[in-house]
């Protein structure tokens, strides 16, 4: 998935369907400064946006969301090794807590010092 918006792809599209920045800007309903925006990553595009570019450009909505840097990006999952590492790091943390607890509770009470009046 691209993570920013693909300038070279959605030029060479434009210029493969011969579109102008001002035409593609028209038939989505922008301004040419807000599909500058666009191409900038400063705004990104609209779901009627997005349809309106499949239609324009010959290519499917998912492609055109892809190319534009629009997805929901979520973190890879960590490896079973580390996630198994880290389990096992977090269940020896609980039982050292657990084991300072129990020793500190289980300690001879001091008497406390006495102040002078």
């Amino acid at each position: 998935m691209a993570l920013f918006f693909n300038q070279d792809w959605f030029a060479a599209r434009m210029r493969a369907h011969h579109l102008t920045p001002e035409t593609v800007a028209r038939a989505l309903g922008l301004s040419a400064a807000q599909w500058r925006a666009v191409t900038r990553d400063q705004r990104e595009l609209r779901p009627r946006e997005v349809q309106a570019l499949a239609q324009l450009l010959g290519a499917s909505p998912q492609e055109i969301a892809t190319e534009a840097g629009i997805g929901t990006a979520r973190p890879p999952a960590l490896p079973p090794p580390v996630e198994a590492r880290f389990r096992a790091l977090e269940q020896r943390v609980a039982a050292l807590e657990r084991a300072q607890s129990a020793s500190s509770a289980s300690a001879p009470k001091r008497p406390g010092r006495r102040t002078r009046r």
